[in-house]
């Protein structure tokens, strides 16, 4: 079973220029123990060991950092247990960050968890993202999402809520097939693929993407 330590998540993340300081890196303890402690009742994540979650849950979130910048306003769809926007969060507290799901019971473990790692950052909305969009077109710099429903529905989802010139920047895996069929939606709905950054997740070498997508 592959897995990261904290120390470990620290230097990897290194590598990639993103220094996390002692208060974040605590910060982040508390989520990973609070995560598996909550997941004990109530199933959140399949993945429940410490070291499993900072490489497949942490590291996998904060490859997204260096596209953060202060004052934006920023949707995570369908963010689950908060991966990618809960941890994005922690290291971006000017930032302003909307963390949507229409899971409730998601949502409750966050709303616990934001006041345990103090995060006034943090807005969560439970709503179904389609009707959460509609009624709040145009009105973020940045949306994301991770491991949420195939290219072309997330883009029917998060182009319309960006601003003119706001990124969409989905986390995926393997993205040939899904980017291929998304093409078209994804030109009609305005936006413009700018680039596609492939990376491999530390230790257990498999491949991730992000996709860079400007409305």
């Amino acid at each position: 079973m592959v897995k990261m330590n904290k120390e470990e998540l620290v230097e990897e993340l290194k590598k990639i220029e993103i220094e996390i300081n002692e208060n974040q890196q605590k910060q982040l303890d508390v989520y990973a123990d609070f995560l598996i402690k909550y997941n004990e009742h109530t199933n959140l994540t399949a993945i429940k060991e410490k070291k499993e979650i900072y490489l497949k849950h942490f590291y996998d979130s904060l490859v997204l950092n260096p596209y953060i910048k202060p004052k934006q306003r920023i949707l995570d769809i369908g963010t689950g247990a908060g991966f990618p926007g809960c941890v994005l969060a922690l290291l971006n507290p000017e930032t302003h960050f909307i963390l949507l799901d229409s899971n409730n019971k998601k949502i409750k473990f966050l709303e616990e968890l934001v006041k345990k790692l103090d995060l006034k950052n943090v807005e969560l909305i439970h709503a179904r993202a389609e009707v959460y969009v509609k009624n709040n077109l145009e009105t973020f710099d940045l949306v994301t999402s991770r491991a949420v429903a195939d290219l072309r529905i997330l883009s029917e989802l998060s182009l319309p809520a960006l601003k003119i010139g706001g990124l969409f920047l989905p986390l995926k895996a393997n993205i040939t097939t899904e980017l291929e069929n998304s093409k078209e939606t994804i030109e009609i709905l305005g936006g413009q693929i700018e680039s596609i950054e492939k990376y491999l997740l530390p230790v257990e070498m498999s491949q991730r993407t992000i996709l860079i997508i400007k409305h």
